[in-house]
């Protein structure tokens, strides 16, 4: 059987290789996510051992997110013509050469130069897995409904993001080398990872490419961009600075709580939006805008309160909202974009998210040079609530579906 097929709009019989590779894309995606926040309860540690400030730590952060614009706007929509894999091998083989990268030094420069690597891999991955979980489960279950893979696509990049960060914690909490062991399970995992991508069927045909970076448009609609950019800015924080403000604010030097606050964060994230299949656009979207809120909210108050059990709370209420607003939003883009388009517009959606997940985040780090972490959260918290506020008037001033 020809690994070529014509186009992820046609109709194929039902193939059992398609269902396993359904499920082998699906688990290298939430691996290759998990492995994007090992770094995250770790940075106290760095911090430590390198006398790292929370600013140089946000920088080695958005050195992330950098890498994946730059991989968005430049690849993350080519697999629609040179084929899933053709992108996806290449690209969890960057987070192998990362994870590497880890093993090697704990500087600043290889640490940043790390992350670049991470976030190049992570920006093919993320729109192109997206795209291959969506041809896949097509051709397993030809006219079935989409739900299976928006739990399976949403679970794996959030539920991943959380993952991660608690085997991280876990064993820089147990283990004695806290700055290899975990890049070294995850590497392992990618190897892994790697090879069972490649078993897996294409679902497209190799295409002449008359290539030109990603185009980056506003047809997403404000509703749909700001929704992802709000729920990632919520996500960045957590990856980047709140395991510090835990040690720091919270008087909680435990790696494991660090890793506990992210994996709480992300894993109500990909829980909400498992349970939540069968509500509607409309009320996907108001759930995510009161639970962003209310979670910002009370995560400021357990800081000023210096109250653990607070601050995780809101962690989960406002990983609840970001979840469901960023499934809204997937959900959006997918119905909306054409088959042979599908990559590139999960693309430019993915290019506006990890803006938001970048902006505040350095933003923050650089703030509390100059402000008490607590006051920097607060005007944080200000600020995205002023943007929920408007996307909420936006949504009740447009008729029909956004």
């Amino acid at each position: 059987m020809s690994l070529l097929l014509d186009s992820p709009v046609s109709q194929r019989p039902v193939s059992r290789r398609h269902g396993a590779g359904f499920w082998a894309v699906g688990a290298a995606f939430l691996v290759a996510m998990a492995y994007s926040t090992v770094p995250a309860p770790l940075f106290p540690l760095y911090v430590a051992r390198e006398g790292f400030s929370t600013f140089a730590i946000t920088v080695v952060f958005a050195a992330f997110a950098v890498g994946v614009v730059i991989s968005l706007v430049l690849a993350g929509h080519v697999s629609d013509r040179v084929g899933r894999k053709t992108v996806l091998l290449p690209a969890l083989g960057l987070e192998v050469v990362s994870a590497l990268l880890f093993l090697t030094s704990t500087s600043l420069p290889v640490l940043v130069l790390a992350r670049v690597a991470n976030g190049l891999g992570v920006g093919m991955i993320a729109a192109t897995a997206t795209a291959f979980l969506h041809d896949l489960h097509a051709r397993h279950r030809p006219g079935a409904s989409p739900r299976r893979f928006e739990i399976v696509s949403t679970a794996a990049n959030l539920g991943g993001l959380g993952v991660g960060a608690l085997v991280a914690g876990l064993l820089a909490q147990h283990v004695s080398s806290p700055l290899t062991t975990p890049y070294v399970v995850l590497a392992v995992l990618l190897v892994a990872s790697i090879v069972a991508v490649a078993l897996t069927p294409e679902t497209v045909a190799r295409q002449p490419l008359a290539y030109r970076p990603q185009r980056i448009r506003a047809n997403h609609g404000f509703t749909t961009a700001a929704g992802a950019f709000s729920a990632f800015a919520v996500f960045g924080v957590f990856t980047s600075v709140s395991p510090g403000f835990v040690a720091g604010e919270l008087h909680h030097p435990s790696r494991t709580l660090a890793g506990l606050v992210v994996f709480t964060v992300f894993g109500s994230a990909a829980l909400a939006q498992t349970v939540t299949g069968g509500l509607s656009l409309t009320a996907l979207r108001r759930l995510g805008l009161g639970g962003q809120g209310i979670g910002v909210v009370l995560v400021v108050a357990g800081m000023y309160a210096a109250n653990f059990p607070l601050f995780l709370a809101g962690g989960a209420i406002a990983g609840v909202g970001a979840g469901v607003q960023f499934k809204a939003a997937i959900g959006a883009v997918t119905k909306a974009a054409v088959p042979e388009k599908r990559g590139e517009a999960l693309a430019g959606l993915f290019f506006v998210a990890y803006l938001g997940m970048s902006v505040p985040s350095v933003s923050i780090g650089l703030a509390t040079r100059f402000l008490a972490p607590t006051t920097v959260m607060t005007w944080f918290a200000g600020l995205l609530l002023v943007l929920l506020a408007a996307l909420a008037v936006a949504r009740r001033s447009t008729p029909g579906p956004a």
